[in-house]
């Protein structure tokens, strides 16, 4: 069965293009629509009824640009939007969540570690998940300033060096074995990360996961025919972090929404 209709993905910036790639990876012949909200990141500081609305106003709009099914490529949207967006409107959606059972599961040292944004670690559906797993010890971050930095091109700044020395000291401390990146924004920082930690802790973030859920969908929805997807980039604020991360060639636009 073939359905050559977009793919749709959302996101608080540029962060959910992670998502996107791991996607592209395993399906680069499916179309793909990607909104980077970079006018409204972080999406973790705000509150659920405004992440709700944020995250109904992207789903009309890819819903508006004909998408067979929506990954909501932010943890913070997941957590918050995703259970009324899957009983509002009816798509297939993939969110994503922080992937606290194969840490709690593998870890030796029974002491993981989660850096995400205050809205997704003060969720239900965080708290829950990490209810399940009272055993282990997991040692919640919230990585203030993070999001700020990677939208704004400060990746790779003394000022992210700093705060991610700050917010992964109490881990080391705890022994951690496992860290889970639990906003889409920072697989992109897995390189600096790597220079803090032990060598022995493991890091993992929600990309492959969310491109096999994907795969999985598809088997229902229907895949692209087509030899190559085409892929389109939309960002509310200016183009040249997106641009950064994704590379010249790609299509990006800036849209007002």
């Amino acid at each position: 069965m073939f359905n050559n209709r977009p793919i749709g993905f959302f996101d608080s910036g540029v962060g959910g293009t992670s998502i996107w790639k791991a996607v592209n990876h395993l399906l680069p012949k499916e179309n793909t629509i990607y909104l980077a909200d970079s006018k409204n990141a972080p999406y973790g500081e705000k509150s659920s009824d405004e992440i709700l609305e944020l995250s109904v106003k992207n789903t009309e709009i890819l819903l508006g640009m004909d998408c067979k099914m929506i990954i909501v490529a932010c943890n913070t949207a997941t957590t918050n939007a995703i259970q009324t967006l899957r009983s509002r409107y009816e798509i297939p959606f993939v969110g994503i969540e922080p992937a606290i059972k194969p840490a709690a599961n593998n870890s030796k040292t029974n002491s993981i570690g989660v850096l995400a944004t205050k809205g997704t670690l003060t969720s239900t559906l965080f708290t829950n998940a990490a209810q399940l797993y009272c055993n282990t010890t997991i040692v919640e971050q919230i990585g203030h300033g993070l999001v700020e930095l990677i939208e704004s091109g400060r990746t790779n700044s003394n000022e992210m060096t700093a705060l991610l020395q700050t917010y992964l000291q109490p881990m080391i401390e705890a022994d951690v074995d496992y860290l889970v990146l639990g906003c889409s924004h920072y697989p992109y920082l897995i390189p600096q990360i790597k220079k803090i930690l032990p060598a022995h802790v493991k890091i993992i973030d929600s990309g492959e996961a969310v491109a096999r859920q994907t795969l999985r969908i598809l088997n229902e929805t229907g895949f692209c025919d087509s030899e190559h997807g085409s892929h389109q980039f939309f960002t509310n604020k200016e183009t040249t972090v997106l641009r950064s991360i994704l590379g010249p060639s790609m299509n990006i636009q800036h849209l007002d929404f």
